[in-house]
């Protein structure tokens, strides 16, 4: 699964031992794919950016109370991101809340300066994450990692920490939810289909 060189097992040894440098190609091998799972939740291209350093910085800050229990490092970091999206929304709402209160006050516009490709990519996002809106916070998770980011039963398990029936009982009830609310999510074939792949490519 990963290029040549280093597994993650011993990048992750010289980042416990203080190895910056080491830390800098686990974020090459996995930046990617922790940026398009947190584009798919915020549906923000800056938001993403912005949850990819908190994850890795996550990382370093706990690589001292980390043993890697698997092959990749890519579960963890996608369990982090998922965490660190939660508490930016928690975030967001307290501040718009706090702007609400202020006389004449918006929402502050956003900081990046995107590309219109960018832009459309967020759209289309922001709808996908406008039809998930009535399932529940478990079923969301597993729906974004498993259905639009096409990461198997058992590595969403391990991201979410959760045990592999609960992955597959709400990837069901999710999906039960949608066909009839939005079919187009949902594949028809396995779970393995990245529906977003042809939106970030």
């Amino acid at each position: 699964m990963n290029q040549m060189g280093e597994q993650d097992a011993q990048l992750w040894e010289r980042c416990v031992n203080g190895d910056s440098e080491a830390l800098g190609k686990l974020f090459e091998r996995h930046s990617d794919a922790v940026f398009r799972y947190c584009l798919s939740r915020t549906g923000s291209w800056y938001d993403a950016e912005e949850l990819v350093s908190v994850t890795f910085l996550e990382a370093w800050r706990h690589r001292k109370g980390l043993t890697l229990q698997r092959e990749s490092l890519l579960p963890w970091l996608l369990g982090v991101a998922t965490n660190a999206a939660k508490n930016m929304a928690r975030s967001t709402r307290r501040y718009e809340q706090f702007l609400g209160r202020l006389p004449h006050s918006s929402a502050a516009p956003d900081h990046a300066i995107a590309a219109d490709e960018r832009i459309d990519v967020e759209r289309q996002v922001k709808d996908l994450l406008d039809r998930t809106a009535g399932l529940s916070p478990g079923e969301r998770d597993v729906l974004l990692l498993c259905v639009m980011n096409g990461y198997s039963y058992e590595d969403t398990a391990a991201a979410l920490d959760v045990p592999i029936g609960t992955v597959r009982s709400r990837v069901n009830r999710a999906k039960k939810k949608l066909r009839s609310a939005a079919p187009q999510l949902v594949g028809r074939n396995d779970e393995s289909q990245t529906i977003l792949e042809s939106r970030l490519s």
